[in-house]
């Protein structure tokens, strides 16, 4: 088996399977049905569903972390993948954004929550978490479900600080905002 051309889970009675694929896109393909499948099979979604196709390496990212993100969304049309409303794959600018923020939709934040760098995520979000019932103008009708395929391309945590008795404390339990992230904060590779 080579590494990341397998998926791993297990069924209603928790007995364990594996299937190997060709390639890791026809693995990654997979797992995205398999989470279009446990909407389509949910009787009500009211959270955000999301399923990992890479895992990334590193720390798994928390609120107050930065992060640049590839991402493409899709709107959830008759029980599968409806058109393309969102994207910047294609584009020079990745989306910036610090956890926690505020600044994305509320699906976002939950759903990101433990991604790592170089991390694949394929997330579905039920409108109550997304745009609700004002939706978008002209891109996102009101109610909308939404698909996203989000990939962490560069990340900066929260630093741990020292204080002045020695002890070393995290800033993510400080009350105090971090500063605005530049492209200087975030490590090259």
């Amino acid at each position: 088996v080579q590494p990341n051309n397998y998926s791993t889970f297990y069924d209603d009675q928790r007995q364990n399977w594996s299937i190997m694929f060709e390639s890791e896109k026809a693995a990654m393909d997979f797992s995205k049905q398999v989470c279009i499948a446990k909407c389509n099979s949910s009787p009500v979604l009211d959270s955000v569903l999301y399923q990992d196709l890479l895992l990334g390496e590193g720390q798994g990212v928390e609120g107050g972390d930065s992060l640049e993100i590839a991402y493409t969304g899709w709107l959830f049309q008759n029980n599968g993948l409806g058109q393309v409303f969102d994207s910047n794959v294609n584009k020079d600018k990745l989306l910036r954004l610090k956890l926690g923020s505020g600044k994305v939709i509320k699906g976002w934040e939950e759903g990101m929550m433990g991604m790592k760098k170089g991390g694949r995520r394929y997330l579905i979000i039920p409108p109550a978490w997304a745009y609700g019932a004002q939706g978008v103008a002209g891109r996102v009708p009101p109610d909308s479900t939404l698909v996203f395929e989000v990939e962490v391309r560069r990340v900066k945590l929260v630093k741990e600080c020292s204080v002045l008795d020695g002890q070393s404390v995290s800033s993510r339990d400080s009350p105090a905002p971090s500063p605005v992230p530049n492209s200087d904060g975030f490590s090259a590779d």
